[in-house]
This record gives structure tokens, C-alpha cells and sequence, in this order.
């Protein structure tokens, strides 16, 4: 039976207040229960039963064999002299922390120096610790870096013990010698000194907002328990989280607090003797601090005197003269219908810009000493060349290595890192640097180098990648990618996956995976017959990202277009380039799946329930899906600004449009399903997908599957083992419901 109705006679609620419907699953929500995860395990052993099989093993291997890789590139960042990086492979599947110099780094094999072992680490305190990073204390000038606070999480989730630790001594300096160990939580650190830290967290009593996340931040010094230290800052309950950081940039030392109101809207403040004053910008403009400049970016249009700057501009501005109340902004970037901003990054002396056009990626570098010119096809306040890195079809970043680096010189140095779908990823290093011109001028060279190459994980000279675009129900063209062999045949009959996030204006980019070559494209099906009669043929995986609404890819704009009461035009988005590639002769209904995780969840749950006949399998992960009570799970309360909230019957009024928890129906024929999730998720939380599957196989709704894994946080997996099971079970899913198996 199915129970998507209000209750007929709900409880008496406040103004405005939309009422619950009746949930019988509710008891599900009770996330480390006896009962719920006696469900579980009874659900985990019915999925294991049907998907782990002879061909699951082998697949599982090959993937773990790409995740175990030592070919890959072991990615570095630099501290002082140093190249810090964090490693996992078969033999260390906690992972190692581990520096070496560049001129080692620049072997084939360098010679690493291993700083903590995570598996030992784990093994001897008794806690399956997950290393979320590390913050390095700025040391004295001259002096290498040497002390760090290690993030380290005991179950995958979001919440980190942050103890510090000395890189000479390769030890955590315990408390008793006056060493930092903050008690797990949600929050963040940042050094204020040696002596001193700032820090906003959940622990020991410390206030929460309705987000589940910290709402105070803390002046914590050595030996001062975190419930001691006085409060600097403090948000609203029902702001998302509040946050304290320090630059410590020599000669520009400034501390800001920034109190996230929602995921889009926050207000900076730079602490002063006087206290806190605030920058005087709306909430939905992104502000950052580089020496004496200013960058702030707007969600929205912002109008300063006579002039509107659009929504997804940059904006640069004297940090001090700003603060003093002159408002004197130089453009730095403005979007077009083809071309957004994604990222930049400060070198000593220049700017980088990463921008999109039509999803492909394109960089710029910009000089702030120089006015804006017409080299490139980039107009602006400062002059500004192309750098010629970026193939078609391709996504590139460019970053500094270290922009304070003056005793290798090496502050204008960045990092290139190339990656495609049939491309593996490709680390480089370049310059940048001023040079004279003919005229007496001057321009920006930059020069860089392969460093690292990842090996190739299948045969990815035998596929092509072309980008299509698809007509959305409003007429709006919509960009997908398609990864597949170079001798496709349009006859409908290829099995496709098709994949998808469309949330919080994040970009889906070309990337390469060694997971979805080796699972997807080169596995091969029974002979297929073709159409009108042709011979039988065997074929192999169709891979293929839609660019919808909602994300990132086009710049804000992109996104607001998908934004709460407008959240119907994302999933119209994605049915228009499932009816694309079944128009194409790509594939057919029952040769279509989806997958998405998180939001993406949310995604292609909504195509579960409302777009059913596109679709022979859904694969649907760590997922929002009630979205009556999204707020009241895990960390839901931070994404009203994203879906709306269902507490307010108007709002709720547009939100159960897009609730696949409520869209289910008695009579429809859905895909064959997967949902999976994990225990440990402290973000979006396992209860979502739990009482969705419980939903739907109490209405008999044939082959719904579910899993759940026991850690991982939102990520489901810890280590490379889990992570090549989760990917595993999601690519055998949906590779036996749409090819037939083999």
C-alpha cells in the first residue's frame, strides 16, 4: 500500500506549517537501532546474494587493481622545501602520509618519507581512523614548516579529531606535553599563533545550529580545554555554521569570520581592535583576501552606484581602500551565454582564472600591474593572455604550487593537471613570467613541463568522445557528453549509463576513470540482434554526463535556473538527453540506466518516479528522497536555499513535486532499482534510502535492491577495498539489468 497523502487528520500545526504525511518507515530513521540495522544486514545479504557472483568478483578485482595502481600520480603539495602526499593501495589501504623533495619527485620512483602510517596508526589505538588532511602551523621566517593539526575521522564521516603533530619527530605531540587534541566533531581549526588556535566545533557542549554544525567559534590556547576558551563569534540557530579563519601571510595578517547564513549566502568580517566589521558586499557575493587585493564574485547582479556587475563576474578592489569605503572595482571577468568562471588561484605576481566554455576548459592568466588589453579573448581591468594548455573536450586546472616561495623561487610557479575521458590524467609544472615585447612593452610567458603521466586503465584509443546538445522541455539547449567506441552502432541496442548531478552549481567535467573504462565501456554483452534483422552483436557500455541545470557548468545563472520552485526544470534537463540518445539510436528504454549520487541521488530518484519509461535501471546512492523530512536528517537543514523549505505548506507545495518518496504510485512499472548508501554518512545520512527501499518493496514493486555500508561516510568507502565494492556493485547492477549479464 502506498501512503503518499497527508494525514487526513494531522496535529495541529503552526501558521503557515505544512502537515507530514503519514511515514510508516519512520522507525527506520532510528540509524544505529537494533531493528533498522537488523533490516540492513537482512538487506545487505539479499543484494550480496544476487549481485556478487563469479563476474562481480572479477570486476571487483579489476577495479581495485586500478584504485591500488602505483602508477598513479601521487599528487603533492608543497610546505616550505617540501612535497607533502597522502597515499592508499593494496598494501596500505588506511594510507600513508609521506613528503619528499622535488628532485626526487621528479623520478620515476622517489623516495618518500612516510610521516604517519595510518594502518598502523589504526591498528595500535584501536580506531579505523580516515586522514582528512593536514593544517600547517606557518613557521618562523627562514625556518621550515614543522608542526600540523591532523583531521583525522574514526568513521569516514564528516566529523574529525584534529591532534597536532611534529613532522621532524613523526609523532602527534601528546596533550600531556602541552599538545593540541581537539575531541571529534564538526568543525574547523585554523592557527591564530603557535600558541593559539581558532577554532568553531561541535564538541563538549559547544552550541549547534539546526545544520548540525558549529555555531560558535573559539580562542583555544595550549593546555585550555575547548569548553574554557572564551567566544569570538557566534551565528544564528538557524544559520548553517559559523567559522573562523586566520592569513597569516607575512605583512597582511588578518583574521575574518564568516557566518555561512545558507550555502549561498554568508557575511565576512575582518576582525579588528575595535571588534568585528563586516564587509560591506550582499550575502551572495564570495569575498577573498590575497595580500592587497579583494576578489569578490557575485551569485546574483550587483549594483554599486551607477553600475550592474552580473551575477558570476570577478571583481578585484584594494583590500584597504575597500574597507575605508571607496568602492572602486576593475572587471576581472565577465560571463557570456558559453563561458564561466569555475576556480582561481593566486601565483606570487599573477592571476589564474580557470573558466569553462561550453563545458571545455579554457585558462587565463592576468597581470595586476599591467592594464587590460586586447591579447585574448578575455577583456578586463588587467592585461590577460591565454595559456595554451587546454585541448578540446578536455577539463584543465591550473594552480600555484606555493605563492610565498622566495627561497627556491618558485612563487610563480603552477600546476597543470589534463584530464579526458579517454585521456588519463596528466600532472605538469610551468612558469610564469614577465618578458619585454618589440614596442617596449611587456606580456606574460609561461613555459611548462610533463611531470607525472597516470598509465591508461583500457583501451581508450578505441573510444571517442563527442559532445551533444539535447532540447529541454523549455526549449533551453542542454550540453552531454557521450564516451563510446569509435564503431558504435545506432541501432538502440548499446547498453548506456547515463549519469548526472545538476545541484549547488558543481560542474560535471570530462574526467578520466580507470573504473568506468574497465566496468563500462570495454565490458562486453551477449550478441545483441540489431535491428530490421541485422546479425547479432556483442556490445560493449555506452558512457554518458548530462550537463543540467542546476550545476555550474554555464555559471550561476545555470544554477538559479534549477533553484527550488524551478527544481522541475534539472530533471527535464536529463529526461531530454535520455530521450536524445534514444532518438539518436544510442539506445533504447531497456538499454538506458542512471546513476547519481548525493544530490544526483535525488536526481535519478526523481527519474525513477517520474520517468519511469525512459529508463530499464536506476542506480541511486547515498540520496536525498524524502524530502518532507530532509530537514530534520542529518545535515538537510543546510539545503533549504537549494530545494525550499517543507516545513512552509507553500513551499511544500513545489517541494512534493520532486519528492520520490511521495511520487511513488500503486500500477507504474518501474526500473529495476539499486540503492545504496552508508551507516556512517553524517551528511546526507543512510535513512533517506532505507525508507525508500522499505517503501517500495512493501508495494511489491519487483527487483528493488538495497545496501548499506557499515563506514565510508558520504563517500561510502574508507579505503580502496570498499571503494572498488561500492563502484562494483553500482557498474554489475546496472550492467546485468540492461545488458543481460555475461
Amino acid at each position: 500500500m502506498t501512503t503518499t497523502e497527508a494525514d487526513p487528520t494531522p496535529e495541529a500545526t503552526p501558521n503557515g506549517a505544512a502537515p507530514e504525511p503519514t511515514d510508516e518507515n519512520i522507525w527506520l530513521e532510528d540509524i544505529y537501532g537494533e531493528g533498522p540495522l537488523a533490516w540492513v544486514r537482512e538487506q545487505n545479504a539479499r543484494t550480496e546474494d544476487l549481485l556478487e557472483d563469479a563476474a562481480y568478483g572479477t570486476l571487483e578485482e579489476s577495479i581495485l587493481e586500478v584504485l591500488d595502481s602505483t602508477d598513479r600520480i601521487a599528487m603533492v603539495g608543497k610546505r616550505g622545501s617540501w612535497y607533502y602526499n597522502f597515499w592508499k593501495d593494496q598494501h596500505n589501504p588506511r594510507g600513508l602520509w609521506r613528503r619528499t623533495t622535488w628532485e626526487s619527485y621528479q623520478e620515476d620512483t622517489p623516495e618518500w618519507d612516510v610521516l604517519v602510517d595510518f594502518d598502523a596508526l589504526s591498528a595500535a589505538e584501536g580506531t579505523e581512523w580516515v586522514f582528512h588532511g593536514a593544517t600547517f602551523l606557518r613557521p618562523a621566517a627562514g625556518a621550515d614548516h614543522r608542526f600540523a593539526l591532523l583531521a583525522l575521522s574514526p568513521d569516514g564521516g564528516d566529523a574529525n579529531r584534529y591532534r597536532e603533530f611534529d613532522v621532524e619527530t613523526r609523532s602527534f605531540v601528546e596533550p600531556t606535553e602541552g599538545g593540541f587534541d581537539l575531541p571529534t566533531a564538526k568543525g574547523n581549526v585554523s592557527w591564530l599563533d603557535a600558541d593559539t588556535l581558532l577554532v568553531s566545533s561541535t564538541a563538549e557542549g559547544l552550541p549547534v545550529t539546526t545544520s548540525s554544525y558549529a555555531r560558535t567559534a573559539v580562542q583555544l590556547t595550549r593546555g585550555q580545554l575547548l569548553a574554557d576558551a572564551p567566544r569570538i563569534f557566534e551565528v544564528a540557530a538557524d544559520h548553517m555554521l559559523a567559522t573562523v579563519v586566520h592569513d597569516s601571510t607575512p605583512g597582511y595578517e588578518r583574521t575574518f569570520s564568516v557566518d555561512y547564513i545558507d550555502f549561498f549566502n554568508r557575511s565576512t568580517a575582518l576582525r579588528t581592535a575595535d571588534g568585528w566589521t563586516t564587509l560591506d558586499i550582499p550575502t551572495d557575493v564570495d569575498a577573498s583576501a590575497h595580500r592587497d587585493w579583494l576578489l569578490l564574485r557575485p551569485q546574483g547582479d550587483w549594483t554599486v552606484g551607477d553600475t550592474t556587475y552580473p551575477g558570476g563576474s570577478l571583481l578585484a578592489a584594494d583590500f584597504d581602500s575597500f574597507m575605508a569605503g571607496a568602492r572602486n572595482l576593475s572587471v576581472l571577468f565577465t560571463p557570456d551565454s558559453q563561458t564561466s568562471l569555475q576556480s582561481w588561484s593566486w601565483t606570487r605576481n599573477f592571476l589564474l582564472l580557470n573558466l569553462l566554455r561550453d563545458v571545455s576548459s579554457e585558462i587565463h592568466v592576468l597581470d595586476p600591474s599591467r592594464a587590460g588589453s586586447s591579447t585574448c579573448s578575455l577583456p578586463g581591468a588587467w592585461a590577460s593572455s591565454l595559456l595554451d594548455a587546454c585541448p578540446p573536450l578536455h577539463d584543465v586546472n591550473a594552480y600555484a604550487v606555493d605563492d610565498e616561495d622566495e627561497a627556491e623561487d618558485a612563487g610563480n610557479d603552477f600546476w597543470l593537471i589534463a584530464t579526458g575521458f579517454t585521456t588519463p590524467s596528466t600532472l605538469m609544472r610551468g612558469t610564469l613570467q614577465r618578458q619585454g615585447t618589440d614596442d617596449g612593452g611587456t606580456t606574460v610567458v609561461s613555459e611548462h613541463a610533463v611531470v607525472k603521466a597516470s598509465p591508461s586503465f583500457f583501451l581508450d584509443d578505441d573510444y571517442e568522445v563527442q559532445q551533444h546538445f539535447a532540447t529541454s522541455a523549455d526549449g533551453t539547449k542542454v550540453p552531454y557528453f557521450q564516451v563510446a567506441s569509435k564503431d558504435l552502432i545506432l541501432d538502440g541496442q548499446n547498453p548506456t549509463q547515463l549519469s548526472g548531478y545538476g545541484g549547488f552549481e558543481i560542474s560535471r567535467t570530462p574526467a578520466y576513470s580507470g573504473t568506468i573504462g574497465r566496468a563500462w565501456l570495454e565490458r562486453r554483452s551477449e550478441p545483441v540482434a540489431g535491428v530490421d534483422g541485422a546479425e547479432p552483436h556483442s556490445r560493449g557500455g555506452v558512457f554518458v554526463v548530462a550537463n543540467i541545470r542546476g550545476g555550474g557548468e554555464y555559471g550561476p545563472s545555470w544554477h538559479r535556473a534549477a533553484l527550488q520552485e524551478k527544481r522541475h526544470r534539472a530533471y527535464e534537463d536529463f529526461a531530454a538527453v535520455a530521450q536524445h540518445l534514444i532518438s539518436r539510436g544510442v539506445t533504447s528504454r531497456d538499454r538506458l540506466g542512471c546513476v547519481g549520487g548525493s544530490n544526483g541521488g535525488l536526481l535519478v530518484g526523481n527519474m525513477l518516479t517520474q520517468y519511469p519509461e525512459l529508463f530499464g535501471a536506476v542506480s541511486c546512492g547515498v540520496p536525498l528522497l524524502d524530502m518532507r523530512r530532509y530537514t530534520k536528517l542529518s545535515a538537510g537543514y543546510s539545503w533549504i536555499a537549494e530545494y525550499g523549505d517543507p516545513d512552509q505548506a507553500e513551499q511544500w507545495d513545489f517541494i512534493q513535486t520532486f519528492s520520490p518518496y511521495h511520487l511513488l504510485r500503486d500500477g507504474v512499472e518501474y526500473p529495476e532499482t539499486f540503492i545504496w548508501t552508508a551507516t556512517s554518512d553524517d551528511r546526507v545520512g543512510p535513512v533517506q534510502a532505507r525508507k525508500m527501499a522499505a517503501r517500495m518493496q512493501a508495494m511489491g514493486i519487483r527487483n528493488v535492491w538495497f545496501h548499506e555500508a557499515l563506514e565510508g561516510g558520504h563517500a561510502g568507502a574508507s579505503d580502496n577495498r570498499q571503494a572498488a565494492a561500492l563502484q562494483g556493485r553500482s557498474q554489475h547492477f546496472l550492467w546485468r539489468a540492461l545488458a543481460g549479464g555475461v
